[in-house]
């Protein structure tokens, strides 16, 4: 078998003679010939860089791999890619990658099935401009991505809806890379766009107040209906619990542990938490349980073959569960400048204006990172001016002695005594009994 290989003629020597025994050689010129482990080694330095080795198929696999092979140009091979291009990968449809990827997403890193939509769209966004430049998915590479930034950009798309499309594609990629369907990362050299950090938004107190005393209300009217409970309570537990939109139309009835004011909620990632609930959620959510939902649950309708939701804790008209527009659209209703997230932000920033430490809000709202936590000590600015009083040397006001507030009255405002607030007062001796 006759191998060009890219090394130096001493290189290849100080291979052979710590690996193996050389029995016999002859070196005549740049050739060599020996006898390595029973077999016929040749090897002739054509040129100063390449070596032409005549190796039996028996000893090649010996050879370290760290060594650069490389065939004779009459047998010779395509070419391994270069890292920086995926044009010649193994061609998959752009819908069987993402099915496969779906996959991975719900079974591997448990993500809820919204995440896994909104991840979907993302990359069906990518998949769309990539087959108008004729492309798919496993050949992008580096200019594309690029490409698809900029397109962005043109149509009016914020920089934080692209950082997040930038995320997703470089989870994607990353994912092809490890799963050796790809060879290079075409995402891995891309800036993130720079966002501004945007606030939570939240509502004041009496805002809150005014919708929760509102959905009270209209539940304690001797002819409220179930609609007018279930409401209520919804409202109750996005405020008292700070619960996700979701994690609230998935909650069942066994999740409820109303006995002891607490309920067990799965957010995102399927990670569960246990979230204490105020007495006026657990009064709401007890009464509509009593009340209201049994007239919910009691209705007939043709539901979806092998999907069962009668334990879920909040049912539409129909006796179906709840999707998030509904519950957007009914908290809409209550107060247009509220959304079930602006009360979720609501009740964190509310907790930590009372004193509540961010670990146990963190906890409470289900927060992976306690940076995420941090964004609501901005918020509650009534505290952090309490506490800057509280603390720093020069906030405190200082509280005016009223002996020396007299002492300035009756120096006049002036001199020494003004200043300091000290005075001399004439020493009047006691009259002796006459």
């Amino acid at each position: 078998m006759r191998l060009p290989i890219l090394m130096d003629f001493r290189s290849l020597l100080a291979w052979i003679l710590p690996n193996q025994q050389i029995l016999s050689s002859e070196t005549t010129g740049n050739a060599f010939h020996g006898m390595v482990a029973g077999e016929s080694v040749k090897w002739q330095c054509t040129s100063p860089v390449a070596l032409t080795v005549h190796i039996p198929a028996e000893i090649i696999s010996e050879i370290d791999p760290l060594m650069i092979l490389v065939q004779h140009p009459s047998e010779r091979s395509p070419p391994e890619p270069t890292s920086a291009d995926n044009r010649d990968v193994q061609v998959e449809s752009n819908a069987e990658i993402l099915l496969c990827y779906q996959a991975y997403l719900r079974v591997e890193k448990g993500l809820r099935p919204l995440t896994c939509e909104a991840y979907g769209s993302d990359l069906n966004t990518f998949a769309e401009f990539l087959e108008q430049r004729h492309g798919i998915l496993l050949n992008a590479i580096q200019e594309d991505v690029s490409m698809f930034l900029e397109h962005l950009r043109a149509h009016g798309i914020d920089e934080r809806s692209a950082a997040r499309k930038l995320s997703c594609l470089r989870g994607f990629y990353k994912w092809l890379l490890l799963d050796r369907r790809i060879h290079h990362d075409p995402t891995i050299n891309i800036d993130s766009p720079k966002a501004w950090k945007v606030l939570p938004k939240s509502l004041a107190e009496s805002e809150v107040n005014a919708m929760l005393e509102k959905a009270e209300h209209a539940a304690s009217h001797p002819q409220a209906r179930a609609i007018e409970l279930r409401d209520r309570a919804i409202l109750e537990l996005l405020y008292a619990g700070g619960l996700r939109v979701s994690e609230v139309t998935d909650l069942n009835t066994e999740d409820l542990a109303l006995d002891t004011a607490r309920v067990q909620v799965r957010g995102k990632g399927d990670k569960e938490r246990i979230v204490p609930l105020a007495y006026t959620a657990v009064e709401a959510l007890e009464t509509y349980l009593r009340e209201g939902r049994p007239h919910l649950d009691r209705v007939t309708t043709a539901r979806k073959p092998g999907v069962s939701e009668r334990s879920r804790v909040f049912l539409s008209q129909r006796g179906q569960s709840l999707t998030r527009q509904w519950v957007w659209h009914m908290v809409k209703a209550s107060n247009h400048d509220a959304s079930p997230h602006k009360l979720r932000h609501s009740c964190a920033t509310h907790m930590v204006e009372h004193g509540a430490d961010l670990r146990s809000v963190q906890m409470m709202l289900g927060h992976a990172d306690i940076s995420t936590t941090q964004v609501y000590t901005h918020l509650a600015l009534g505290h952090l001016k309490s506490v800057h009083r509280l603390h720093h040397p020069r906030a405190r006001r200082i509280e005016k002695d009223p002996q020396s507030e007299l002492a300035a009255a009756v120096g006049g405002g002036t001199g020494v005594g003004a200043r300091s607030g000290l005075f001399l007062v004439p020493k009047v001796s006691e009259k002796e009994p006459s």
